[in-house]
């Protein structure tokens, strides 16, 4: 199964991922515009687009492991699975700014008082870096600097299992399993402490 897997990979461009990443934000539009996300289609908007974007936050976070414990190898997927992450939030963003909101001053009110906005917020600013440096330049020009700069992935994958835990009202699980399983995905990347040599 593995090696059918990566045979597959190999023979599949990443190009196509960027056309299908954008159909679901499209359809979602087409539902709230033709009264398919219930009585309120701009909430249910906002929270269908966000979670995309944080399940595809996840599956980007898989790949390394991916690799690492079972031999799948799907490396070459993960720049558009970035980007498309960075697509979501944006539009996620835009959506609750321009068409939920559409008030500076409260805007602004709300990313100082409700904390979950303010993390949401500085976990789409340490986005912004890895989106634009993420091309064949910016690793040639960056070098070392870019898989540090990188580092700040993780960064923006517990921000925004924080969010969706501090969004919801009331005990849920779902929230607190997405968190648990990027704690987890992160901690596959921790070195392991090499063993003190015997004296």
């Amino acid at each position: 199964m593995r090696d059918l897997i990566n045979r597959m990979a190999r023979r599949v461009p990443a190009w196509p991922l960027y056309i299908l990443g954008v159909v679901p934000v499209a359809y979602l539009f087409w539902l709230g515009i033709n009264g398919g996300l219930g009585a309120e289609p701009i909430k249910a908007l906002e929270q269908k687009i966000g979670g995309i974007g944080l399940q595809l936050l996840v599956a980007g976070l898989a790949i390394t492991p991916l690799r690492r414990f079972f031999g799948i190898n799907l490396i070459k997927f993960r720049r558009a699975i970035g980007l498309l992450v960075f697509f979501y939030i944006v539009v996620h963003l835009l959506v609750w700014l321009l068409i939920d909101v559409q008030d500076m001053a409260r805007i602004w009110q709300d990313i100082l008082k409700r904390p979950y906005i303010t993390i949401g917020m500085v976990g789409f600013i340490c986005m912004v870096p890895l989106a634009v440096t993420s091309n064949n330049w910016s690793v040639r020009r960056l070098g070392p600097v870019w898989r540090r700069l990188h580092r700040l992935t993780y960064i923006v994958a517990v921000l925004g299992a924080v969010y969706f835990v501090m969004l919801v009202k009331g005990f849920q699980v779902e929230p607190l399993v997405y968190l648990a399983v990027i704690l987890g995905l992160l901690a596959t990347r921790v070195p392991k402490r090499r063993k003190s040599a015997a004296v």
